[in-house]
């Protein structure tokens, strides 16, 4: 299996599908963000922000998958899976365990140079209350869900790392 991660992680064809996977992720939010209607709240942002990360990392490792930017990539992925991993349990803790002392930030802070909030609001900036429960499915809240998205990313992406020292068999059809 780890050859098989090997192979894929030096092709175009697993990269493109891991940025397929983030951006339909991010379509549906989107989608539960302006036409059902759901307001996002800080740490939705925040996870959206990570997503984002994963779908930076596969555009990245797309681009010159047999070069060492790949391993840049790999980086990249997993860190934005772990950071995804971490928010969204932080918040499916807030939706579990309400507490008026426990409570997310009313505004989402970037940093000063990526000021995403300014530059796309109807992308990234919040408006709704981490501890509200507004989508279930399958009994699963939303952040619940995304923890285990994030983890799914960040278990293939751990693979794909340990894959990339292990040495692929050579595909010898006519020597026996």
């Amino acid at each position: 299996m780890l050859q098989f991660l090997n192979r894929c992680s030096k092709g175009r064809g697993a990269w493109l599908l891991m940025a397929l996977t983030a951006l339909v992720l991010e379509l549906v939010a989107l989608y539960f963000q302006h036409v059902m209607l759901l307001q996002p709240c800080v740490m939705c942002i925040y996870e959206r922000a990570a997503l984002f990360g994963i779908l930076g990392a596969s555009l990245l490792g797309a681009i010159a998958p047999k070069s060492p930017l790949r391993y840049l990539a790999i980086f990249i992925w997993i860190y934005s899976a772990w950071k995804g991993v971490q928010l969204a349990w932080t918040h499916t803790m807030l939706q579990l365990h309400p507490s008026p002392f426990t409570t997310c930030d009313f505004f989402v802070s970037f940093p000063s140079w990526l000021p995403l909030d300014k530059w796309f609001p109807a992308v990234f900036v919040a408006s709704g209350d981490c501890a509200v429960k507004q989508w279930e499915f399958l009994s699963l809240e939303m952040p619940q869900w995304l923890v285990g998205i994030f983890a799914a990313y960040l278990f293939i992406a751990i693979l794909v790392l340990i894959s990339q020292f292990v040495k692929p068999k050579r595909r010898d059809l006519f020597s026996r």
